[in-house]
């Protein structure tokens, strides 16, 4: 069996840590083994990051070739990486190709984007007396040394839309991926080396999390983008206030159905929400609050969809929903389900299958208070609940410390106006579920659910500094 190793600036280093292995979730069958990297080659990682930002800088021109190159080879290595995806993630091979397809267009999207880094301010139509005859611009001007951290969920998408970026304005990265996923980056890794990268811009070292805080810390990285739990990206932004920081967070995701014009797409929709890769995605459908008058028609009919859905073997075609990525994760949310039962909420359909699988849960009467109502669950569960008026619904997707994007189902304009204005969260999506995402807009939360907005261009302006100039005509 091969032992992964760190890749620093370019080449691959022998781990000097003992190697971990890299565990496939629905067979527990090791995949590979990585050996993580030390402190000492950290540091060798943020010099190197460090040394090619403020000697080797590529051109706008260079950049965006690079990714243009990047792009279109990932789309010839497609099926080799959608297979390593599910291998190590469990993740189901449909939602892989979705995963993958989806990279593709960021790192495109990243490429155009790297063309364009100045805009033209017309102060002189501004009114302002001192404006005449003057010409202002803006550059985006890249800020430093990038330190991502990505989780373990989408372990290509999440790490493109922190790389890709990245590249495009000019910043050399430092890529810690989850322990439980590394596999995908080093391919991602040989990808971008491939399409012309020199070394030093994309250094791959998995680590331990203490030698990540030291990461995070060191002065010579500028800016840390950190998608992952809350607990553990609020407590690295405290240890940087000086730096420029992204963190994507979790959600409690929820979704208003005040009406319905079609069954059967509103029931697709809301199930694949709740339940594609057993629920382990930040924007994943946790909470439904449904119209009192179509309350128990909807929950019916959910009821009998999600009992249909394929669950199992992630390599099949038709698996919807397959393993949690490991036991203690999966014995985590059932423990919060039957918590949930013990408060006096009711179960309708769902059950824990050793060692590591949730069947479809949906829930009902869950007090608010519970651990599966308020907090983020990550797992194939969704709590039904009944409102009496619009607002009353708006006012109980707010009550939670989480604000990442909602689902609202309605034509009545006055009603979608008010849902934009008082949700509190990063996103409003209209007549679809709440995991709506393009990966090109503005993507992040509010709350505890996180700081700054990714999606390609907005995450660039994250990893820059704004620089103005001011000419006299």
């Amino acid at each position: 069996m091969i032992v992964r190793h760190p890749i620093i600036n370019g080449k691959k280093l022998v781990g000097e840590t003992v190697a971990h292995d890299v565990i496939n979730p629905y067979d527990s069958s090791v995949i590979d083994r990585v050996a993580y990297a030390s402190l000492a080659q950290m540091q060798s990682a943020v010099e190197a990051a460090d040394r090619v930002f403020h000697k080797e800088k590529l051109t706008a021109s260079e950049r965006s070739q690079i990714l243009a190159n990047a792009s279109k080879l990932l789309a010839e290595r497609k099926e080799e990486i959608v297979r390593t995806i599910t291998a190590e993630s469990g993740k189901p091979i449909t939602y892989s190709r979705v995963e993958v397809d989806r990279a593709i267009f960021t790192i495109a999207a990243s490429a155009e984007a790297a063309k364009t880094a100045d805009d033209i301010l017309p102060v002189d139509t501004m009114g302002a007396p001192n404006a005449i005859g003057k010409q202002v611009g803006v550059r985006y001007f890249p800020a430093g040394p990038v330190a991502a951290i990505t989780p373990f969920n989408f372990p290509l998408n999440l790490v493109v839309h922190k790389v890709a970026p990245a590249i495009a304005c000019g910043c050399p990265v430092v890529l810690k991926p989850a322990p439980q996923t590394p596999l995908t980056s080093f391919l991602l890794s040989d990808i971008f080396q491939e399409a012309g990268l020199p070394p030093g811009w994309l250094n791959v070292v998995p680590c331990e999390n203490d030698v990540a805080e030291q990461l995070v810390t060191d002065e010579r990285i500028k800016v840390v983008s950190f998608t992952g739990s809350a607990a553990v990206g609020w407590k690295l932004k405290s240890l940087v206030p000086k730096k420029k920081v992204t963190l994507e967070l979790g959600g409690n995701g929820g979704v208003i159905v005040d009406e319905v014009k079609d069954w059967d797409k509103l029931i697709s929709s809301l199930c694949t929400a709740a339940f594609y890769y057993a629920g382990q995605v930040c924007i994943s459908l946790q909470r439904l609050y449904v119209q009192k008058n179509i309350y128990n028609e909807l929950l019916k009919r959910f009821i009998e969809a999600a009992s249909k859905l394929g669950v199992g073997d992630p390599t099949l075609e038709s698996t919807v929903v397959g393993p949690m990525i490991s036991e203690q994760a999966a014995k985590k949310a059932w423990g919060w389900i039957e918590s949930a039962i013990a408060a006096g909420g009711k179960k309708h359909i769902g059950e824990f299958r050793e060692p590591n699988f949730i069947t479809p849960t949906v829930m009902t009467d869950v007090p608010q208070d519970c651990e599966l109502s308020c907090e983020e669950a990550f797992a194939p569960v969704v709590i039904f609940e009944p409102y009496d008026s619009f607002s009353e619904a708006i006012e109980k997707v707010n009550s939670t410390r989480y604000g990442l994007q909602v689902g609202v189902y309605s034509s009545d304009n006055a009603k979608i106006a008010e849902a934009y204005e008082k949700l509190e969260v990063g996103g409003v999506i209209i007549n679809d579920t709440n995991t709506f995402r393009i990966d090109a807009m503005p993507y992040g939360g509010v709350k505890d659910s996180g700081f700054g907005r990714e999606g390609v261009r907005y995450a660039m302006q994250e990893m820059c500094e704004v620089k103005v100039i001011v000419k006299a005509k």
